[in-house]
C-alpha cells in the first residue's frame, strides 16, 4: 500500500469516527464513556495522518 492510499485510508477512519462521535452526542442514552474512546480513537488517527503526512 503506498503512503497517499494509506493516509486516505487513515482519513476516512477519522470520519466516520467524527461521524459516530456526532450521532453518538445527540442520542442522551450513549454513554460518556464510549463517546470519550470514540474521540481517543479520533485523536490516535490524527497523530498519525499528521506524523505521515510531515515524513
Amino acid at each position: 500500500m503506498s503512503l497517499t492510499s494509506h493516509l486516505q485510508e487513515l482519513r476516512r477512519k477519522h470520519q466516520t469516527l467524527s461521524d459516530k462521535v456526532e450521532q453518538a452526542q445527540k442520542r442522551p442514552s450513549t454513554d460518556p464513556v464510549q463517546i470519550a474512546q470514540l474521540k481517543k480513537q479520533k485523536l490516535r488517527l490524527k497523530e498519525e495522518i499528521t506524523r505521515l503526512s510531515q515524513a
